[in-house]
């Protein structure tokens, strides 16, 4: 009987230890899965680089930020050399990823580039805010940029010399500007500036200046006009109504499944809910 008993209570035993056990384990997985969301579903390791627009910048380093937090056995980084550098970059395997503020040409697609879109974006039209013009309309903004009009008392503002403000060719901005009014090689430029932010800069200070810039990264020291009566907004640009937007590219030299499990996870996690949120974050447009 005593043995009886010895054995009955080396079960109940052994029983609670097992299960204590598979408790801790089930509360551990828990654990660790909150604490480093997505990254439990990646064995992936490795670099993902990139290079390209400056207009991407903002988002670039947004998504990076989070990703690299997410999966530390995987680096991402970019660089901002402009989009024609970029894509230049994953064509010749120095960078895995050619980010371009436009759409692809052909020949760039024929030497095998690849478009993945993940965020579309507004070109806002910018002047100093002491400019009494708040609408354009396209025609209008074509024929400034071509150099036939060329006094802001044309298209109803003060007496004042335009002064045209553009990006340095090779630029992802530039090129979507120009295709959309249709005046590639066409632009009577006053400067050509290569970087985002000094168009800002150049605009703001200087009296009668007219220039382009990405949506996300307007602030009030420049005033946004209207182009034909419509503002540059998300839900505008969403609508259809405002001409002026460009997707955001994230090239790759073939198929994503033809990349790294590092970009590729790179690319699962753009395409993910959160790699959408960071999209809004900064001010883009999500892809539907």
């Amino acid at each position: 009987m005593k043995k009886l008993v010895s054995l009955i209570l080396a079960g109940v035993l052994g029983a609670a230890l097992m299960t204590g056990c598979g408790g801790q384990s089930t509360e551990q997985s828990a654990d660790n899965g909150a604490s480093t969301g997505t990254t439990t579903e990646s064995t992936a390791s490795g670099t993902v680089s990139m290079n390209g627009s400056t207009s991407m910048k903002k988002l670039v380093e947004a998504a990076c930020e989070t990703f690299n937090a997410q999966y530390p056995s995987i680096k991402a980084e970019g660089q901002f050399t402009g989009s024609g550098a970029g894509l230049e970059a994953v064509a010749n395997g120095t960078a895995d990823i050619g980010n371009s503020s436009r759409a692809l040409t052909d020949e760039e697609k024929a030497k095998g580039l690849v478009e993945n879109i993940v965020a579309i974006d507004g070109i806002a039209v910018v002047v100093d805010n002491a400019n009494t013009v708040t609408s354009l309309t396209k025609q209008q903004l074509a024929d400034i940029y071509t150099g036939k009009i060329t006094n802001w008392s044309e298209v109803g503002g003060n007496d004042g010399s335009i002064v045209v403000i553009g990006r340095e060719a090779g630029s992802g901005t530039r090129g979507a500007f120009e295709e959309i009014l249709e005046i590639e090689d066409q632009c009577a430029y006053a400067q050509e500036l290569d970087q985002t932010g000094a168009v800002l800069t150049t605009v703001s200070s200087t009296p009668n200046s007219i220039g382009y810039v990405s949506l996300d990264v307007l602030n009030d020291t420049v005033k946004a006009v209207s182009i034909d009566d419509v503002e540059p907004t998300v839900e505008n640009i969403k609508a259809g109504t405002y001409s002026l937007q460009r997707p955001f590219v994230m090239a790759t030299n073939g198929e994503i499944s033809a990349q790294s499990d590092a970009v590729q996870t790179w690319f699962d996690f753009m395409a993910s809910e959160e790699g959408q949120a960071i999209v809004e974050s900064v001010g883009l447009i999500t892809v539907e």
